[in-house]
C-alpha cells in the first residue's frame, strides 16, 4: 500500500479542495509537499503564492479550533517582523478537514546552510524579539514566570526518561537539578515574543539573503535566548538532513554575539547573562522530548482531533525512520556527554 494512503495523506488533496472552495479561496493546482514534519502536512496552492498548513496534531495540546486560533496569532504577530510569512486565511475544522488548516504566503528560497547563514538567522530572530509586547497577549502563552513554567514542562517530560540509557538519564537529571537552582533565584530575563521552534530547518533563505522562519505554532512570550539556543544546539543543527551541520563552540559563540549585536544596548545587557542558562533549558527540553517521543510514537492514532498525537502512523515511514534515528542518536550516552561538554566549553567564551 502507498504510504501516503496508509497514513491518510492520500485524502488531503480532495479534502483541502473542498475546504478552500467553501471559503472562496482559489486553490490553484494543489500539490502535496514532502512529508517532513511530525506536526503538519503541507500543500502548495501552485500558481497562487500560498501554502496550506494542515495540522496532524497540536503540540500545544489544544482542541482543533483553539489550535488554529493559536497558530493564526503566531503568524499574525510574528509576521510584523518581516521575517515570517503573512497569514492569508484560516480553514476552520470541518468534515473534510477535522483539524482545519492555515493558508500562508509561500516563501521562495533555499534551505539554510550552516554556519554561513547563522548571521541571517540571528538577525531574523532579533527582529522578532524586538517587536513591541502588546498588553493583550492571549491566546499566546504568557507565563508569569517563564523559567519556572519551562522547568515544569521539562520535569513533566522527564517522566519518560526511563526510555533513555541510564547514563544519559543521569546526565539529564544532573542538569535539571542545576536548572532548579537557577529557578530559585529572584532575577528573570525580560519577556518578548519568541518562536520556541527556531531550529535551522524551519528557516528559508531568500535570494537577497534574508532568513524567513516559515514554521510557527508554539510562539509565546518568554525568554528570547531560548530561540538562540534552539537555532544552534546540536540537537537542532543535526535534526534535518537538508540543514545538517555540527557547529564548533566558537561558531555558536559568534552567532550569540551577532544576535546580541542586533539588539539595542539596554536589551543586550539584559539578555547576555541568560544565554547559557536558557541554552541549558532548551537542551533539557529537547532531550526530554526525545524520550517522550520514543515512549509514545508506537501508540495507535488517537480517535480525537484534539491535543497531541505522536503516533508514528500519522507520518510516512521515511520520516519516522529519520526521527527515530535522530532520537536514538541524541539519547545515546556518548552524545549526551558530548553536548554536556559543549555547554561547559561555551561557559568560557560567551
Amino acid at each position: 500500500m502507498n504510504t501516503s494512503m496508509a497514513n491518510g495523506r492520500g485524502t488531503l488533496i480532495p479534502a483541502l479542495l473542498t475546504a478552500l472552495q467553501d471559503i472562496g479561496v482559489d486553490p490553484g493546482n494543489l500539490e502535496l509537499m514532502p512529508d517532513t514534519g511530525l506536526a503538519h502536512d503541507h500543500v502548495r496552492l501552485e500558481g497562487t503564492g500560498w501554502i496550506a498548513r494542515l495540522p496532524k496534531q497540536s503540540q500545544m495540546q489544544l482542541g482543533a479550533a483553539e489550535n488554529l486560533a493559536y497558530q493564526a496569532a503566531c503568524f499574525t504577530r510574528a509576521s510584523a517582523s518581516g521575517h515570517v510569512p503573512p497569514l492569508h486565511k484560516v480553514l476552520p475544522p470541518s468534515d473534510a478537514l477535522p483539524r482545519g488548516g492555515l493558508v500562508v504566503q509561500e516563501i521562495f528560497g533555499r534551505t539554510a546552510r550552516l554556519p554561513e547563514d547563522l548571521p541571517a538567522i540571528m538577525a531574523a530572530l532579533a527582529s522578532i524579539h524586538s517587536l513591541p509586547v502588546p498588553k493583550a497577549r492571549a491566546p499566546l502563552l504568557d507565563p508569569a514566570d517563564p523559567l519556572t513554567d519551562l522547568l515544569e514542562e521539562i520535569e513533566a517530560q522527564s517522566a519518560y526518561l526511563h526510555a533513555a540509557d541510564g547514563d544519559t538519564q543521569a546526565i539529564i537529571e544532573r542538569h535539571i537539578d542545576v536548572l532548579r537552582d537557577v529557578a530559585k533565584a529572584a532575577n528573570r530575563p525580560p519577556q518578548r515574543l519568541i518562536s520556541f521552534d527556531a531550529h535551522p530547518g524551519n528557516f528559508l533563505i531568500t535570494p537577497d539573503g534574508h532568513a524567513v522562519l516559515v514554521d510557527l505554532e508554539k510562539a509565546r512570550y518568554s525568554a528570547p535566548p531560548l530561540d538562540l539556543a534552539h537555532a544552534t544546539l546540536y540537537t537542532s543543527t543535526t535534526w534535518d538532513v537538508s540543514t545538517h551541520a555540527v557547529l564548533a563552540p566558537q561558531e555558536v559563540s559568534d552567532a550569540c554575539h551577532h544576535w546580541l549585536g542586533c539588539l539595542p544596548d539596554n536589551e543586550r545587557v539584559a539578555f547576555k547573562p541568560w544565554i547559557l542558562p536558557m541554552r541549558r533549558a532548551m537542551w533539557l527540553w529537547s532531550m526530554t522530548w526525545c524520550a517522550k517521543w520514543r515512549s509514545l510514537s508506537d501508540q495507535d492514532v488517537k480517535m480525537t482531533q484534539d491535543g497531541e498525537d505522536w503516533s508514528a502512523r500519522k507520518s510516512e515511514a521515511a520520516l519516522i525512520a529519520h526521527v527515530k534515528g535522530r532520537v536514538d542518536h541524541y539519547l545515546a550516552p556518548e552524545t549526551a556527554a558530548r553536548m554536556e561538554a559543549d555547554l561547559a566549553f561555551l561557559t568560557d567564551i560567551i
